[in-house]
């Protein structure tokens, strides 16, 4: 199902690089001061970052609404 999206800024952004971005630009440590998860606290990665808001929906909403918050 390919549905277009023309009103979500969010669409085609992959997660990784709605996360890339945001370490980019703020640094794990701020991250984790604005977002208050372990695994932005605790020998933080993209690859372990991204299994967990993958998994976690409130995690992603979160990490989702300061991109947009900052780069929309």
């Amino acid at each position: 199902m390919n549905t277009e999206q023309p009103n979500n800024p969010l669409h085609g952004l992959k997660l990784e690089t709605i996360l890339l971005r945001l370490v980019e630009h703020y640094g794990w440590d701020e991250l984790a001061l604005m977002i208050n998860i372990n695994c932005f606290k605790n020998d933080p990665s993209i690859k372990s970052s991204l299994k967990f808001l993958r998994r976690t929906p409130w995690a992603r909403a979160k990490v989702e609404q300061l991109y947009l918050s900052t780069f929309c």
